[in-house]
């Protein structure tokens, strides 16, 4: 879910013929059914000595183009790839905002952990803290499966650029993602820092999906209902 694309340096095309596909997003709902792009290496020629070291060169070159383009969204391209946070479940936590407020407060976390506060703070604030975490759950969920991006970031911005077609609504709605209620913004940026560190997962079972219970998009009806929480309903796809 990124911004609208812009091209960059050539280098990025020649980076070892890497080829990306992304299938097409559901409108109708706060999450779709599209799947993560994926890349392909070219290995129809044998293994060059050195390959490892020129595609360093070349990802490095890469990951300084990225954040030489403009816009909050395009430099947060450079993210975790998957599977680097804490383990699940070692971290005991509450689901009470009296808990919550009694943790230190989390100023700064990286940029997985900012891309995951922002889509709580827009998506969640006004949730249950028990909500907020299942709308983490979902997120996390998403960058373990080998349908979705590999990084948060990834996963929270799949599809942006494209109004009302990508997967989180605040993404693509037009209107300003800015954070007004710092309070609520401080709560949801603990439930982040709790998730990427290893608070459980066990709340959604396993759900990929959710949509809020205001609405009955037609790809709950395909799915697997999992959970009800606050006012989300949640689906494993």
């Amino acid at each position: 879910m990124l911004n609208p694309r812009r091209t960059l340096p050539a280098l990025a095309v020649a980076l070892l013929s890497l080829t990306t596909a992304a299938a097409p997003a559901h409108a109708e709902t706060v999450m779709s059914t599209s799947t993560a792009p994926t890349a392909v290496i070219e290995a129809s020629a044998p293994v060059d000595p050195g390959l490892d070291r020129q595609l360093d060169a070349l990802l490095g070159q890469e990951r300084k183009a990225f954040e030489a383009v403009g816009g909050k969204r395009i430099k947060r391209l450079a993210t975790a790839p998957r599977g680097t946070y804490g383990t699940p479940g070692s971290i005991d936590v509450k689901y009470s905002a009296g808990w919550i407020d009694s943790q230190p407060r989390v100023t700064s976390g990286g940029s997985e952990w900012s891309c995951l506060a922002e889509a709580l703070y827009h998506e969640a604030r006004g949730e249950t803290i028990k909500g907020q975490f299942a709308v983490a759950e979902v997120i996390l969920n998403r960058v373990s499966s080998r349908a979705f991006p590999g990084s948060v970031c990834g996963v929270i911005h799949q599809g942006t650029g494209r109004k009302y077609q990508c997967q989180f609504t605040y993404t693509c709605d037009g209107y300003s993602d800015a954070i007004r209620e710092r309070g609520a913004y401080e709560r949801v940026a603990k439930v982040a820092w709790l998730m990427l560190n290893g608070a459980p997962r066990t709340l959604t079972n396993g759900a990929t999906y959710y949509h809020t219970n205001a609405v009955r998009p037609s790809w709950s009806r395909k799915f697997k209902r999992t959970a009800q929480i606050g006012v989300h309903s949640f689906y494993r796809g």
